[in-house]
């Protein structure tokens, strides 16, 4: 259930030189005929350490050669959101002091299983590089890489001051892996593993944590399917005065959780429950739960809960006054088990659930938590040919009582523009929308019309709107009214819409902000891939599958646009000769074409 981050900023600068126009190279000559060099560079080091924003650092490093070389020596932080849009080499070669690396790999349509699983994004080559040319690096942030327990080892050998490592959806590695990042990362603050496929080696991986007092701030494995040494873990947990965060994963019970919080519970601000039932039924009388909750005075995010046993949902009632994040995304719960929890929570922001809270826990949602920023709902059974249990009626109330709402995330079965236009009113400061009406092609069902009207309100009235995601009955209107008024969008989804290639056209012409264009078993053919030919370049990845496009239109474009690399992707036994494209996947890279494809992807 994990999703992308909007990145509000442009893409890192690694050109091997800055764009400069006479004027301002003019201007820079000039001040380097009136200073020394090195003097004006010092300068420049101790002004450019105080920029943090990436946005404002890739402004700097435009104004001249000078700038472009200084922000190379003073970046810390890189965030690359496409790990072959260029190569580790260039990374090296442009920034000499980094510290913490972002990067992401797969595109987010490989969760749906639209993309093989061995199709890359590997993180071995950008570790074996880091490894000789940042030996200080501290941080290392990665989503949908493949990433192994080799490049696990090597990290953790490279880096002697190495503090924190998330893995975001990540797969290919294992808990012999974890086991030595914990052993030799001596200085470890982060180990967060997040819906990531992690294998189990039958390693006793927590053990291998240093056993004297800890630097550990967050351990999350909750995504790790594999019991784990629990005398270890509480351990840990006791020589780790600085933990703030512990998502624990379902193997442990509610009675080691108990155990836990009474242990550690004082400093937690952050707290995902594991299993939130009774391991041992031996004893007759349970332990006080109730009792370790009221011990976390500082807890403000709550997370967990699986294997749910609903009697013991009211334990959490002492942490609920203070909770400003809730996710209930793993949990099975009726509305008479979630109104007595929600109707605590008026410090609420942040709040997932599924969506067998129905339209009734949505409205005690929208009557108590006035000052949320986030919903997200998920769907318990996602088939399409079921009736959901949240509508129109649990998005409207949404709308009515939660005014300061700025990102959504609505699984249901059918919707109506009435619903989708009150929102775009009540709730103007949305950045995030998202609708999946699961059902494929369906209208509006109290008018039996399409959705155009209900998605064009969204986009003029929320006029901060930078991600979008569309579904339902929408023909060619829709997109119009996108390519009209969405001016600040960034990420466009499309699944099963429109008429014609004109719609594609629409928001290529009119969405100048666009970065990520995805979409799925759509009309859309080669004129509408053509027709945004001007674009491509200022964009960070155009993805479309289960469309019409034919492989020489994709030549074409290729052709036409030697800085973009386009991968026709299939499977292994597609006729290689055939005209139709299954998939195409098309980025930006300032180094061609990467070297590791499959036989599956073609490169054109």
């Amino acid at each position: 259930m994990s999703e992308d981050d909007e990145d509000q900023s442009p893409a890192t600068d690694l050109r091997s030189q800055p764009p400069c126009s006479p004027n301002k190279s003019r201007n820079c000559i000039s001040s380097s005929q009136t200073f020394p060099d090195h003097v004006l560079e010092n300068v420049l080091e101790n002004v450019l350490q105080f920029l943090d924003s990436r946005c404002d650092r890739n402004a700097a490093s435009l104004v001249c050669k000078l700038w472009w070389k200084v922000e190379g020596l003073t970046r810390s932080e890189v965030f690359i959101g496409n790990c072959y849009a260029l190569s580790p080499a260039r990374l090296t070669q442009r920034f000499k002091r980094v510290r913490s690396l972002l990067l992401k790999g797969k595109p987010r349509f490989a969760d749906f299983n639209l993309m093989p699983a061995d199709w890359g994004a590997n993180f071995a080559p950008w570790v074996s590089t880091m490894a000789k040319a940042y030996p200080w690096l501290e941080k290392v942030d990665l989503k949908r890489m493949f990433v192994t327990d080799d490049d696990l080892a090597l990290l953790a050998e490279s880096f002697p001051g190495f503090k924190e490592l998330i893995l975001v959806c990540c797969e290919g590695f294992g808990t012999s892996g974890i086991a030595v990042v914990a052993n030799k990362c001596r200085k470890l603050k982060v180990l967060d593993l997040i819906e990531s496929d992690v294998t189990d080696d039958e390693v006793d991986w927590v053990s291998c944590f240093p056993e004297d007092v800890t630097c550990l701030e967050s351990l999350a494995f909750d995504c790790v399917e594999a019991p784990i040494n629990f005398k270890a873990l509480e351990g840990l947990v006791g020589r780790s005065p600085l933990l703030r965060k512990l998502r624990l994963n379902r193997f442990v019970s509610l009675e080691e959780v108990h155990r836990l919080l009474l242990l550690g519970a004082p400093q937690l601000t952050s707290l995902g429950t594991g299993s939130f039932s009774r391991g041992d039924q031996s004893q007759q009388e349970p332990p006080d739960y109730a009792a370790a909750f009221r011990a976390c005075k500082s807890v403000v995010c709550l997370s967990g809960f699986r294997e749910l046993m609903p009697e013991y949902l009211p334990a959490i009632l002492p942490v609920c006054a203070n909770l400003t994040s809730l996710n209930f995304s793993y949990a099975n719960i009726s509305p008479d088990m979630f109104k007595p929890i929600i109707h605590n929570c008026h410090k609420l922001q942040i709040f997932w659930a599924l969506d067998s809270i129905c339209d009734e826990g949505l409205q005690a949602v929208a009557a108590t938590c006035k000052e949320l920023r986030e919903l997200r709902i998920f769907p318990f059974d996602p088939r399409e040919d079921t009736e959901g249990p949240v509508s129109e009626l649990g998005l409207q109330a949404i709308s009515e009582g939660c005014r300061k709402l700025e990102s959504l995330l609505y699984f249901c079965q059918h919707m109506t523009n009435a619903a989708l236009i009150a929102m775009s009113h009540n709730c103007p400061e949305l950045t995030v929308f998202r609708l999946c009406i699961m059902g494929r092609l369906r209208p509006d069902h109290v008018t039996g019309k399409a959705m155009d009207e209900g998605f064009g309100a969204i986009v003029k009235n929320c006029k901060k709107l930078t991600r979008l995601a569309v579904s339902g009955l929408l023909t060619d209107q829709a997109f119009r009214y996108m390519g009209e008024y969405g001016k600040l969008i960034r990420t466009l989804s499309v699944a099963f819409a429109g008429d014609s290639d004109m719609a594609l056209r629409h928001v290529l012409e009119g969405c100048p902000r666009l970065q990520k264009l995805e979409i799925r078993d759509s009309p859309f053919g080669d004129v509408a891939l053509r027709s945004g030919m001007h674009r491509y370049y200022n964009m960070r990845f155009v993805w479309m599958s289960a469309c019409r496009l034919t492989m020489g239109c994709c030549k074409d474009v290729a052709r036409a646009m030697p800085n973009l690399v386009v991968e026709v992707i299939g499977s292994d036994d597609d006729d290689v000769n055939r005209d139709y494209v299954e998939t195409l996947y098309m980025y930006r890279s300032l180094d061609g074409p990467r070297k590791d494809a499959p036989q599956f992807v073609t490169i054109l």
